[in-house]
């Protein structure tokens, strides 16, 4: 219940934060990205914070998703994922998210003290604008 009402305030303020992000990166004047001032303070952009605490959701309730092992017996290479509902519900996003983790982090995912801070890093080294542009990126 509280995870619903944490959606609903981000989407309640998601046109408010993103028009303030904008300003944010406004303020030098130029046209320039903040992305390498993100990366060199170390601050998440705004998106990369919402893929934090949605992983973070997802890591510490990971008793109310199925794996794909427990659906099926077959030993594949996506076996550890979660498995993504036939229809899209409240926690599709999220599960997608957490399946699109490098292998690494995922392994890290069952001690939550390891977890947060190596996702932190992970998050400001690439610092993510987009959603989309986490979905979109390709570890080795």
């Amino acid at each position: 219940m509280v995870w619903l009402a944490f959606n609903i305030l981000i989407v309640t303020l998601y046109t408010t934060t993103v028009s303030i992000f904008y300003l944010y990166c406004a303020v030098p004047r130029r046209y320039d990205s903040c992305r390498q001032l993100f990366k060199r303070l170390e601050i998440l952009p705004l998106k990369s914070q919402y893929i934090l605490a949605t992983l973070m959701f997802v890591v510490k309730n990971k008793e109310l998703f199925t794996t794909n092992q427990e659906i099926h017996n077959i030993n594949t290479r996506c076996n550890t994922n979660l498995h993504l509902p036939l229809c899209k519900g409240v926690y599709y996003t999220d599960l997608k998210l957490y399946n699109h983790l490098p292998p690494k982090l995922k392994n890290l995912s069952k001690e939550i003290k390891l977890f947060k801070p190596a996702l932190k890093r992970f998050l400001s080294t690439h610092s993510f604008y987009s959603v989309e542009e986490y979905l979109e990126y390709r570890h080795n």
